[in-house]
């Protein structure tokens, strides 16, 4: 997946801020291991995936399998962790995200099942109706690759502004071409999204960092990704090398086992999910 070379530019730097710092630090929890057995660390994003693979992981303990759950803040680090043998799943993006991380990385990471669905949706504290929209509101999207573009064609999708034909989710600000309400966009990470509420107008935010941020989704928010939109699809991720590993394999079955399933609907109570 290709993107202009501001946002690669920037995510280039985040991941050597982030290299600097390695995989310790406030970013994540990492657990003791137990003495019994290889640990398997899965690592996700704080909220909803990690509360997910803290449900995988009871049902993996059950069938003789350690795994501990790695928490992180950010999009990039879990990916870095991983391809770097420090994770050895991780669970927190869609496919094109991994893609777009492999690419740039020169990484090998695949994907070996669907964990959840994760939609994103367009939230705001000020306005009601997206038909109520005014003149020069401004609009927070994501700054990472893949969730900016894909924010903007929610927008689109919502029937905000139109973006440029074919750009798709490689898409920036400088793609649209039709932007009727004059709207301001503001590019901010991921996590600040929720907080950046009560300063913009409307924010496009994925569904887990709505959950970890404590936002209503019945009241603050208007418009949502379809069922079936592919980006809204996670899963889990392993480095190439490891991809037919039957304890890895095992792990993403239990995505969809009864446990866990039910774990989903009594937590989320339909607004997550299991992917199939």
């Amino acid at each position: 997946m290709q993107f202009k070379k501001a946002i690669v530019s920037l995510v280039a730097l985040s991941l050597i801020a982030l290299g600097a710092a390695g995989c310790g630090g406030s970013d994540k929890k990492a657990a003791a291991p137990d003495k019994g057995g290889k640990v398997i660390k899965i690592g996700a994003t704080a909220g909803p995936h990690a509360q997910v693979a803290e449900a995988v992981a009871q049902e993996a303990k059950k069938q003789g399998l350690n795994v501990k759950v790695v928490e992180f803040s950010d999009y990039v680090t879990p990916d870095k962790a991983l391809a770097e043998g420090e994770l050895d799943l991780a669970s927190y993006q869609h496919k094109p995200f991994m893609e777009n991380f492999n690419k740039n990385n020169n990484a090998h990471l695949v994907a070996i099942g669907p964990t959840i669905l994760m939609r994103m949706g367009i939230y705001s504290d000020k306005v009601r109706d997206l038909k109520a929209v005014p003149d020069g509101a401004t609009v927070a999207i994501p700054n990472d690759p893949t969730n900016g573009g894909r924010g903007l064609m929610l927008l689109q999708k919502a029937g905000l502004l139109k973006l440029r034909d074919g750009v798709g989710f490689k898409a920036t600000p400088k793609d649209v071409v039709d932007n009727p309400h004059k709207l301001v966009f503001k590019e901010l990470e991921a996590a600040q999204l929720p907080r950046s509420l009560k300063d913009v107008d409307l924010a496009v935010i994925t569904m887990n960092y709505v959950m970890s941020g404590g936002l209503d989704v019945k009241k603050q928010g208007l418009f949502w990704e379809d069922k079936n939109e592919p980006l809204a699809v996670m899963i889990l991720a392993v480095d190439g090398k490891n991809k037919d590993n039957a304890d890895y394999q095992k792990i993403a079955s239990l995505f969809h086992s009864d446990s866990v399933k039910k774990y989903i609907a009594d937590t989320f109570k339909g607004t997550i999910v299991p992917a199939e």
